[in-house]
């Protein structure tokens, strides 16, 4: 073992040791229970009734517990583990509506569809958009090539101020990979009967996106094999981030 790798190992060792610490439940289940409820259409309930099913007996509060604590920790090991994303950023913003009130979800995705990240506001103004362009400036730390828009004028109005040098395109049709990136959040909305608060929303929303896209790799783009190599190498960032290989070491 090289230097450099025993400094990660030990880096995850202290993480994961600090993340499961006093938990009754092997690591494992613990995670398979977060990625079922992030990846898929199911609710708290229905992770129970799936454990319940393979002879592990936990409550639906467990797992809701596990999810508001892991989902995000979870999510930016995502980040730390996979490669950069993409140089051109596609944005869009879409309503929600939240205890009668409208709100706007923007969401900003690269060229291969993965999730950059996902800001809930009460506006779409300049201001908005500034607040939109800071918060992916900071996560991401890096400035893009391209970024792709609709026609939305605060897009430009903020652009012009924090990334002037960066090219703007506004073409119709062009941000499809942007608007198409909603959907996965619409059903999740319908199936939790809309969210409770623009905290839970952001809280949800921040956590779901990135493991989400992680997994939904474009399956036409593949034939039988190259699609289960490409699942390979996600689950195994995936361990990375959960910090499993370390607890199996």
């Amino acid at each position: 073992m090289t230097e450099g790798q025993f400094l990660r190992h030990t880096s995850l060792m202290r993480t994961s040791l600090s993340l499961y610490y006093r938990h009754r439940f092997p690591t494992k289940i613990i995670s398979h229970c977060v990625w079922l409820y992030f990846r898929f259409a199911l609710s708290f309930r229905d992770v129970e009734e799936m454990m319940s099913s393979r002879g592990v007996a936990l409550s639906y509060e467990t797992v809701r517990e596990w999810c508001l604590k892991f989902g995000q920790t979870y999510a930016n090991g995502l980040r730390r583990c996979s490669p950069r994303l993409g140089d051109q950023w596609h944005l869009d913003e879409v309503f929600l509506k939240i205890n009668e009130r409208l709100h706007y979800l923007w969401r900003a995705v690269d060229q291969e569809g993965d999730v950059l990240d996902i800001l809930v506001q009460t506006s779409r103004d300049k201001r908005a958009a500034k607040k939109f362009f800071r918060k992916l400036l900071k996560g991401l730390r890096y400035v893009p090539r391209v970024i792709v828009t609709d026609k939305l004028r605060s897009y430009g109005a903020g652009k012009a101020e924090l990334l002037p040098s960066v090219e703007h395109c506004q073409q119709k049709y062009q941000n499809n990979r942007a608007e198409n990136s909603h959907q996965p959040t619409r059903l999740r909305e319908r199936v939790m009967r809309r969210f409770k608060s623009a905290g839970h929303a952001q809280r949800f929303l921040s956590a779901f996106g990135v493991i989400t896209s992680h997994f939904r790799v474009g399956r036409h783009l593949y034939r039988a094999s190259g699609y289960r190599e490409v699942m390979e190498s996600r689950f195994a960032v995936w361990k990375d981030a959960i910090c499993m290989d370390a607890i199996a070491n």
